[in-house]
């Protein structure tokens, strides 16, 4: 027994101090990845000039759609940026040297904007940069150093990254300097804002804040697979939800600023919506994959090639099409002027369409009296008919239709995607012209099969699906 119980601590100090080891291991990765990477990443102080119509305490900056959406999805600004004494704007982010000629990558919303652009290096130095160019639709900037020289951190490829991988996040959250966080890869191909922009972010649960915008997202070789660029928070601080652009996608922008001078993307013309299952359904459709054609804008590349509204893209150029996101991405990846297959299901059969992509153009993003509706409990809106007036409000070139004025919470019409200021054109493939045509085609017993509408919003259509929600 004394034997067997000797025997027994001896294997469990031996289990101890091998646990001991893997740790240290560990931990030194982490101190070699430290020791790598912190002389390749610098802090951006950057501020702009008094401009003639200039934001007061507490005002938003004015046309810069990527700012509001992160505003609307993450509270606070995910860097403070706030008026100077002069009546500028300033603000506090990171970046990182990619290049041994000084190319700094950083966020567009840390200096796309900037007049003045400092940068402080790991070592104490304050340098200049300029602003070599910037894109908006990706949250990429590319600075370059005036004077000086930084170590160049070296780019990995995010393509390989792995779910479960170790990442270390590096920047100056809240202004402390030369931070590093750890954690691993939770998801990749997140989609956050939408619109126009283009996403394909790493999600991570390592500690990103305030201040760590522009800064990189390494794995244990010290290689850099993302950009830092943003947080899901209520609050404004870290919640264990960052997410950053892989560094493919980055060093692709990057490539193009320093090249083209701009970014150029392939385009389609057609505006495109993920399929529920409900709304698959009703064309049909097995499964939710593919890109739903909601609209095809005249004289664009779709429509010359003869893709249609109610197009479902399946694939493109060989690819699966698994979603919108992907579609997007897979579009503005291809050079202008290439002849890509595009396959879509149209009315329940396949069908391949050779499409020549064009370029995106630079201007491209992708009320009155209420009448009752008598299924207003039902579906959960309150609707009027499309007036003169009405129509000039809502920018629509369209005589006839009805307005959405309202949406109830947690009703049919909110689950569906309904939204105030739609403007519902057909209801299953026949149009509706007045809030009578509506209330006959949309009748409580067609509610509970599903009826499929189409709906215009600020120029751009859509479908939307309503079935009624069971007792």
């Amino acid at each position: 027994m004394l034997r067997f119980f000797i025997s027994s601590l001896l294997f469990i100090n031996l289990s101890l101090a091998e646990g001991v080891a893997s740790a240290v291991e560990v931990s030194r990765a982490f101190e070699s990845v430290a020791k790598v990477l912190t002389p390749s990443v610098v802090s951006i102080q950057a501020s702009s000039k008094p401009k003639p119509q200039n934001l007061r305490r507490g005002q938003r900056m004015p046309n810069d759609p990527f700012f509001d959406q992160f505003r609307k999805f993450f509270g606070d600004e995910f860097f403070e940026q706030f008026p100077d004494e002069r009546g500028g704007q300033s603000g506090l982010g990171t970046g990182v040297v990619v290049s041994d000629d000084g190319i700094i990558l950083t966020n567009h919303h840390v200096a796309g904007e900037a007049d003045i652009i400092n940068i402080k290096t790991d070592d104490g130095r304050t340098l200049k940069a300029e602003r070599i160019g910037t894109d908006p639709k990706s949250d990429i900037c590319v600075l370059k150093l005036k004077s000086g020289s930084v170590p160049a951190a070296k780019l990995g490829d995010s393509d390989n990254l792995k779910i479960g991988e170790w990442v270390v996040a590096a920047g100056n959250p809240f202004g402390l300097e030369n931070t590093i966080t750890a954690g691993i890869v939770s998801a990749k191909g997140r989609s956050i804002m939408g619109g126009g922009q283009f996403e394909d972010f790493i999600q991570t649960d390592a500690a990103i804040n305030p201040g760590n915008s522009g800064g990189p997202l390494v794995n244990l070789n010290a290689e850099v697979i993302g950009i830092n660029t943003a947080i899901f928070s209520r609050n404004g601080g870290y919640m264990g939800i960052g997410f950053a652009i892989p560094i493919n996608m980055a060093k692709n922008v990057m490539d193009q600023i320093i090249s083209k001078g701009k970014v150029v993307r392939g385009w389609l013309g057609v505006s495109i919506q993920n399929l529920s299952e409900d709304l698959a359904a009703s064309f049909n459709y097995k499964g939710t994959d593919g890109a739903l054609v909601g609209q095809v804008q005249e004289g664009t590349p779709a429509a010359d090639a003869g893709l249609k509204q109610g197009d479902i893209i399946v694939k493109f150029d060989g690819t699966a099409v698994k979603n919108v996101n992907e579609l997007r991405n897979m579009v503005a990846a291809t050079t202008p002027g290439e002849k890509i297959p595009v396959e879509v299901v149209r009315a329940g059969s396949n069908k391949t369409i050779k499409v020549t992509v064009g370029e995106l153009p630079a201007n491209v993003e992708e009320d009155g009296v209420v009448t009752e509706d008598p299924l207003a409990q039902d579906i959960g809106i309150t609707l009027e008919n499309l007036t003169p007036e009405v129509a000039r409000q809502l920018k629509t070139k369209r005589k006839e239709g009805v307005v959405v004025t309202s949406v109830f919470p947690g009703s049919v019409a909110e689950s569906g995607g309904l939204q105030v200021r739609d403007l519902i054109v057909e209801a299953d493939g026949e149009k509706v012209a007045k809030v009578q045509d509506f209330t006959s085609k949309v009748t409580t017993e067609k509610l509970k099969k599903g009826v499929r509408l189409l709906v215009e919003n600020q120029g751009m259509t859509r479908f939307v699906f309503l079935r009624s929600i069971d007792e």
